[in-house]
């Protein structure tokens, strides 16, 4: 062994016996982030409700010492991006997002795949980018959020992140879009669906169609929803439309309602200018009191500005980690063996020759992992083509896809290829047309005139049509089926890098 690679793996084994020495703090840290769990999943937080943040920062901090390699080696990647989420949920409550924010951001750069908790963190990113008023950063946020859940077989909870997309949409106008995502909701759920209507009424106030917004509140009314979203959008349409009482009736509706800053900021605003029967000294009161409001919207707003900010950097930043993959491929067989065997006492060098050893057996298994990964895949990838077969040569073509209702047809395509079309809407943001064009595809890859008379499509030009759908998706039209085999059976990267 020449000298340079032995003092590599001396000063691997040295820095894993430093970690392995504070075993009972991993332990303890361990507890509190478990503990943190079950408070979660009872509705309740960490550090308010029971415990307290100096235990779940001191448990968050032991986690965090450990470098990322020998963390997933120990099995501690999971309790750290919990430990994460826990703290950085906790710093919110306590008013500070640019901690919090940083929590969340460490958290994504954990490599974990316990996707539900990255669905998670990713959500309260976004819900911190949407206070700040970045709508445009926060789409992009919950769009991770909803490929997380997507990825966890989490429907519920991908389909409130694609309305969480829809709603940033509809703060910034877009219609068309909004429209187009939540379309693709179609989940039976009572709260889901008000959630869905709520997102209408934001998008048409924006748009200027207020009748439109206007009937969307009514009808949540109607079911008995009193949130103050939708009673502050009729407040302001109808001071808009000059409907004073109507507007101020709704109004003092949100502020027996709401604490939000937001809401009573609107608010007091209406009550301050469209209150006829008020005298002057109740007006300057209500003014006065918005003055006090204002005030306390700029300091959050500012605070949220700086987290979303912080965030950006993230985005931007493309870290070296080069050193990760080549410490990964030395120190995982060494770090697990040495972890089972600290407490025995041998001779350095005894033990870095043992632990050599120990590393060409992970190799060995590393390559069998990968074969049979490999084999996997082949298995795969022959079932999607039996599936393709069997749909493409039934008697009925196309109509036993459904071929004349895209919803019915996404559905069963989704069911049987791997979310396929839910994939193509959300990854590569294609259209019904494209959509339609890449299922022909994958299921039989038709001729160019088959292609032209399902897609009432001139045939001259179909050629063209597929190779830009093909080049949008990153492929070539002579490789699109299977590149479209592997977007059902493949996984995506779920690290930030």
């Amino acid at each position: 062994m020449c000298p340079m690679t032995k003092n590599v793996y001396i000063c691997l084994l040295l820095v894993i016996c430093s970690l392995t020495a504070c075993s009972p703090s991993l332990r303890e840290a361990q507890d509190v982030v478990a503990q943190a769990d079950s408070l979660w999943h009872a509705g309740q937080m960490y550090g308010v409700d029971a415990g307290d943040s100096a235990t779940l920062a001191h448990a968050y901090e032991t986690l965090n010492v450990i470098p990322f390699p020998f963390r997933e080696g120990l099995g501690l990647g999971s309790s750290y991006a919990h430990a994460r989420y826990h703290y950085g949920k906790l710093l919110r409550a306590k008013d500070n997002p640019e901690e919090a924010m940083q929590a969340f951001i460490n958290a994504t750069h954990s490599c974990t795949r316990d996707y539900h908790i990255l669905g998670r963190v990713y959500s309260n990113m976004g819900e911190i980018c949407h206070l700040a008023g970045d709508y445009a950063l926060s789409y992009d946020i919950f769009e991770l959020s909803a490929d997380m859940f997507l990825r966890n077989g989490d429907t519920l909870n991908y389909y409130y992140a694609l309305n969480d997309m829809a709603f940033e949409l509809a703060e910034q106008g877009k219609k068309e879009e909004t429209l187009v995502i939540l379309s693709q909701i179609n989940y039976s759920n009572h709260y889901l669906e008000e959630k869905k209507m709520e997102t209408r009424a934001v998008l048409y106030l924006h748009t200027q169609q207020y009748d439109s917004a206007i009937y969307y509140v009514q009808d949540l009314i109607s079911i008995g929803n009193h949130e103050p979203t939708g009673m502050m959008i009729c407040a302001q349409i109808y001071s808009l439309r000059g409907q004073k009482d109507s507007a101020v009736y709704y109004a003092e509706q949100v502020l027996s309602f709401s604490n939000d800053l937001y809401h009573l900021n609107n608010s007091l605003y209406i009550l301050t200018n469209d209150k006829i029967d008020s005298d002057a000294e109740t007006i300057k009161k209500t003014a006065s009191k918005r003055s006090d409001i204002q005030k306390l919207l700029e300091i959050r707003r500012g605070k949220m500005s700086q987290a979303s900010q912080l965030l950006e950097q993230d985005l931007n930043d493309k870290p070296n980690i080069a050193w990760v993959a080549a410490v990964l491929c030395i120190g995982m067989g060494i770090g697990v063996y040495v972890y089972r065997k600290r407490r025995q006492h041998k001779l350095l060098s005894q033990q870095v020759d043992d632990l050599i050893s120990k590393n060409d057996a992970a190799i060995q298994q590393h390559e069998k992992i990968v074969q049979e990964h490999t084999e996997y895949i082949n298995t795969l990838h022959s079932q999607v083509e039996k599936s393709c077969a069997i749909m493409y040569r039934a008697e009925d073509f196309p109509n036993n896809l459904y071929w004349k209702d895209f919803e019915a047809m996404g559905k069963l395509i989704n069911n049987n290829f791997g979310m396929l079309v839910a994939k193509l809407q959300n990854i590569y943001h294609l259209s019904e047309k494209e959509i339609r064009l890449c299922i022909l595809v994958i299921l039989g890859n038709p001729s160019g005139k088959q292609l032209a008379n399902l897609l009432y499509y001139g045939e001259s030009g179909i050629r063209t049509y597929k190779n830009r759908i093909a080049q949008k998706m990153g492929t070539s039209s002579t490789e699109m089926r299977d590149f479209l085999i592997n977007v059902v059976i493949s996984e995506y990267p779920t690290c930030h890098q």
